[in-house]
């Protein structure tokens, strides 16, 4: 079986205007159109990119069919490739702090923030996802995940090289860098894949600061993109061959702990 070719990343480290859909979403698009000068395979923004890490989930929540899932259908089509972010979606009389994955056929699939951060009361606005989700891009296996997820290795753990790269789209604030810092670099290697980490920049409504530190850290722990502080729009390649020299020169996901996982 021929394995996959690379695959063309962008991440978008984005400032975000605070609980301003409409202005976001234009200056996502002006920013993209400027920007992206090369064709891309997947566009990532960070989570609530239209809105900023916000509990007002009663005013600023959109149906599956509101006006930012139609922004990232025609992103999707304009770029000719995947895009992903996270919004607030309500759905049943819940709020979902939803990551979306969309094709340029206008198809998506979404994952539900599994792991809600308590001190900053997600988990009094929102409902947690239950579900692992994998998406495919061109033959690599894709796991999604928000934010606080990557504090919990046991909820990412690659059983048996189910995934080859692990998404982790972010608001995470400057304070706890360090840990995203150290975090990152243990999931990748811990899991042999590639780690791809996007975050935001600026403040927001309540004077939290973020600081990005976006990166894409390979299966051996070695830095393939990292931006600090400022606004970065940014394109790299990742190699399938690379991710396979080090699963077997260093075969150590076979000797891996066993376990079922109940949500």
């Amino acid at each position: 079986m021929e394995q996959p070719q690379n695959l063309k990343i962008t991440i978008f480290q984005a400032y975000l205007f605070w609980e301003n859909i409409d202005k976001n979403l234009q200056n996502l698009a002006l920013r993209l159109s400027s920007g992206i000068k090369e064709k891309t395979d997947l566009i990532i923004l960070p989570e609530m990119f239209n809105t900023g890490f916000s509990m007002n989930a009663s005013s600023l929540a959109e149906e599956m069919n509101g006006k930012t899932m139609s922004w990232m259908a025609q992103a999707a089509i304009k770029y000719d490739c995947v895009i992903t972010g996270s919004l607030m979606i309500r759905e049943n009389d819940k709020y979902y702090n939803r990551m979306i994955w969309m094709l340029p056929s206008g198809d998506f699939q979404y994952y539900d923030k599994k792991h809600l951060f308590g001190m900053g009361e997600e988990d009094q606005t929102y409902t947690a996802g239950t579900a692992q989700v994998i998406v495919d891009l061109k033959g690599w296996k894709i796991r999604l995940a928000v934010c606080y997820d990557l504090r919990f290795p046991v909820w990412l753990r690659n059983h048996d090289s189910g995934y080859d790269i692990l998404l982790v789209i972010a608001s995470w604030p400057d304070k706890r860098i360090p840990h995203w810092k150290t975090l990152i670099p243990a999931r990748a290697i811990e899991n042999q894949s590639y780690v791809i980490a996007a975050n935001r920049v600026g403040h927001d409504g309540h004077e939290v600061y973020y600081s990005g530190h976006s990166m894409c850290i390979d299966a051996y722990g070695s830095t393939v993109y990292y931006k600090p502080e400022d606004e970065d729009l940014y394109t790299f390649s990742i190699s399938y061959e690379e991710l396979v020299k080090v699963r077997r020169g260093f075969p150590f996901l076979r000797d891996a702990d066993h376990f079922t996982l109940n949500p």
